[in-house]
């Protein structure tokens, strides 16, 4: 069933706002999307393995320190409302993106026309997941592509309090423009906040037009303490 509070909660958002700071930093923050309630009760399922369909150690692949897990299907009920209320409303600014760089892909305006089409592509895994990081850990820069398929936004949501729960472990997100150094931005987050970002490229309007601005992310070393986070990826893996 549907998260009724949590669909209310994304009705009220300002997302005119959103998508216009989307579109021009490649970023927006919503303060305190998740309840603290929320947020407790989703770190502490990490352990529940019935609830995953992978966990992946990440110095075993060079990724960096720490683990993560996949959610199986079916999602849990927040997770699947997020997933399914947020796409909505990016898909528009993900289609003018597309049009603006001359890429023919266009996006349905529901989730689940999408994840057919991922299914369709061979992409049948929900990528949803939960990270924990540890004293030392960290996530070295990177993109979340899973196959042909991909959504050009994500969301992360910070399930942990910086300051009580865990140390440092800061949100980093880069970007890589033509001909110029890469761009680091660290966005600081509280418990319960979202962040919605460009997961590979978006465009950029320049004296010729349009050109695209590649983007990585990755958290920074946590000094002490527990971090979680989860990660809302609207398409499908291989």
């Amino acid at each position: 069933m549907p998260d009724a509070a949590l669909e209310e909660r994304l009705a009220a958002l300002p997302w005119d706002e959103h998508l216009a700071g989307l579109d021009a930093k490649g970023y927006t923050l919503i303060q305190g999307l998740l309840t603290p309630q929320a947020c407790d009760q989703l770190a502490g399922g990490y352990e529940h393995d019935a609830t995953f369909r992978a966990c992946i150690h990440m110095a075993r692949y060079g990724f960096g320190s720490g683990t993560y897990k996949y959610f199986a299907y079916p999602l849990p009920a927040l997770i699947a409302t997020l997933r399914a209320q947020v796409y909505p409303r990016l898909a528009p600014l993900a289609n003018a993106w597309n049009a603006r760089l001359g890429i023919p892909e266009h996006y349905p305006p529901l989730l689940d026309t999408f994840i057919a089409e991922c299914a369709t592509a061979g992409q049948h895994k929900p990528t949803p997941l939960l990270l924990r990081y540890t004293a030392g850990d960290y996530n070295c820069l990177h993109r979340d592509l899973y196959g042909d398929v991909a959504f050009p936004m994500q969301m992360v949501v910070l399930l942990s309090q910086p300051g009580s729960d865990f140390a440092r472990g800061e949100f980093v997100i880069t970007e890589q423009r033509p001909r110029m150094q890469s761009r680091a931005t660290v966005l600081p987050l509280a418990a319960g906040d979202a962040l919605i970002f460009s997961v590979n490229r978006r465009p950029v309007k320049g004296t010729k037009g349009y050109y695209s601005v590649y983007t990585r992310h990755g958290v920074s070393d946590v000094r002490d303490g527990n971090r979680f986070r989860l990660g809302i990826i609207f398409h499908d893996a291989k």
